[in-house]
């Protein structure tokens, strides 16, 4: 690939709010455990519960994932001899 077809680096940007993590983790909870939960005999409103309470258990973790994949990216673009054009 030549160096004008190369694509632009993403602009560089803080990771999302720690809320929007605990959103977005109880949702993946909730919808993984659902359909079994169900099936168990569980209540809609106890599952809900439980993934609100797991989503705030993950929530710091998966924002650190992200802040670590956004210093990388950064990493990289500061860089333009990446693994990929040696």
């Amino acid at each position: 690939m030549a160096d004008d077809d190369a694509p632009r680096p993403l602009r560089p940007r803080e990771p999302r709010p720690l809320i929007v993590h605990w959103a977005i983790d109880a949702a993946v909870v909730f919808l993984l455990t659902v359909v079994v939960a169900i099936f168990l005999g569980a209540a809609l409103i106890t599952i809900a519960i439980a993934a609100v309470i797991a989503g705030v258990f993950l929530a710091p973790w998966t924002r650190s994932l992200e802040a670590r994949g956004l210093a990388r990216r950064a990493e990289q673009a500061g860089n333009p001899t990446s693994s990929d054009t040696q």
